[in-house]
């Protein structure tokens, strides 16, 4: 059980990445052009928060199950234990607000300016703290 939730949480970090760069960039590129939002847009974003939930309620999962399989003594472990889950529920709150804020904002350029932020910073954040292939923790893990 554990190893296909580990898959399709894997899997599923594409998906977020995807979702949270094509509407944090699209939002950004439209605001510098002061082109008002379109719906592909607006559903970019939706995808974006829907995904990202979706990929917490796994990582929770999987953190609760594993709990016990990493020793915070060990740098390894450490970023399993903190690091890791600590940024990527800060990366969904970033990208829930940026949703929340822009949807309660009256014109479409402080839409676009809020969604842009939130999510570009959480765009940073997942990046950051994801152990993709090439990393140090990574290594061995595969790109699934």
């Amino acid at each position: 059980m554990n190893d296909l939730l580990l898959f399709f949480h894997s899997l599923m970090r594409y998906a977020v990445v995807i979702t949270v760069a094509f509407a944090g960039i699209t939002h950004l590129v439209a605001l510098l052009r002061k082109a008002p939002i379109l719906n592909g847009e607006r559903q970019a974003a939706i995808f974006a928060v829907v995904f990202s939930h979706v990929q917490l309620v796994l990582g929770l999962v999987l953190y609760f199950l594993r709990k016990d399989a990493y020793v915070s003594t060990t740098t390894a472990g450490r970023f399993w234990k903190f690091e890791h889950i600590g940024m990527m529920v800060i990366a969904v709150v970033l990208v829930t607000l940026g949703r929340s804020l822009s949807k309660r904002a009256q014109d479409d350029h402080s839409k676009q300016l809020r969604v842009a932020i939130f999510y570009l910073i959480a765009l940073a954040l997942i990046l950051w703290a994801t152990p993709w292939p090439f990393t140090e923790l990574g290594h061995g893990r595969g790109w699934l």
